[in-house]
C-alpha cells in the first residue's frame, strides 16, 4: 500500500466510524452520563470487532456472514436486549455530580464487551471490508504486513474517530450542572441507548 493509499484508507475508515449507527448512538449515550474518557473501552470493543471483520475480509472468508448468519441474529438480538436496559438504568439512575469518569477495571470490561458485541452482531461490516479493501490494496497480493498495515490504520482511524464523537458529546454534561439538568441527561442518555438498542434489533 502505498502512503498515498495509507492515507486515503485511514480518511475513509474515519468517516465510517463517525457514520451514525448503534455503535455511535451507544457512545453518544454512555459520553453524556459518563464523560469521554468512560467510552474508551467501548470504542476498543467496537474496533476489535471490526478488526477482525477485516481480517476476515482480507482472508477471503466472506462465506462466514452467509453460513453463520443464524448465530449473528442471536448476537445481534442479545446485544440489542442489553442495550435497551442499559438504557432503563441510565433513565433511572440517580442524580450524580458532573465529572469525567475513568471506568473501573470491571465497568470496562463490560464497556468492551458491549461494544465488541454491537459491532460483531453485523455480518455485513465483512462485506463492506470485501467491497472497500480493494480500493486502496491488491487483494490477492495481500501480505501479512498488508494485513497488519490494514489492522493499525482501521485501529487509529476508528478510535480517532469515535473519541471525536465522545469529547463532543462529553462537553454538553459541562453546561448541565443542576439537579433537574443532570435529571434531564439521564433520561436523554437511557433514551438515546434504548433507541441504539431497538435500531439494532430492526437491523436485519
Amino acid at each position: 500500500m502505498s502512503l498515498a493509499s495509507a492515507l486515503s484508507f485511514l480518511l475513509a475508515i474515519f468517516i465510517f466510524g463517525i457514520t451514525p449507527g448503534p455503535g455511535v448512538f451507544a457512545l453518544i449515550a454512555r459520553a453524556l452520563q459518563r464523560g469521554s474518557w468512560s467510552c474508551l473501552p467501548l470504542a476498543l470493543g467496537m474496533i476489535l470487532s471490526d478488526v477482525v471483520y477485516l481480517v476476515l475480509a482480507c482472508l477471503g472468508l466472506a462465506a462466514l456472514a452467509t453460513h453463520w448468519s443464524e448465530v449473528f441474529t442471536v448476537i445481534r438480538l442479545a446485544g440489542a436486549a442489553y442495550l435497551c436496559y442499559l438504557g432503563w438504568k441510565m433513565w433511572t439512575a440517580p442524580v450524580a455530580p458532573v465529572s469525567d469518569e475513568k471506568p473501573d477495571r470491571r465497568d470496562a470490561l463490560h464497556a468492551f464487551t458491549q461494544g465488541f458485541l454491537i459491532s460483531a452482531s453485523n455480518p455485513k461490516v465483512i462485506l463492506f471490508y470485501i467491497a472497500f479493501l480493494p480500493t486502496f490494496m491488491d487483494v490477492t497480493a495481500l501480505s501479512g504486513e498488508g494485513i497488519v498495515l490494514a489492522s493499525v490504520l482501521t485501529l487509529v482511524g476508528l478510535l480517532s474517530g469515535l473519541m471525536l464523537i465522545a469529547a463532543t458529546a462529553a462537553q454538553a454534561r459541562r453546561y448541565l450542572r443542576s439537579p433537574r439538568a443532570a435529571r434531564g441527561l439521564n433520561r436523554v442518555s437511557g433514551s438515546v441507548m434504548a433507541l441504539a438498542g431497538l435500531y439494532l434489533a430492526s437491523r436485519h
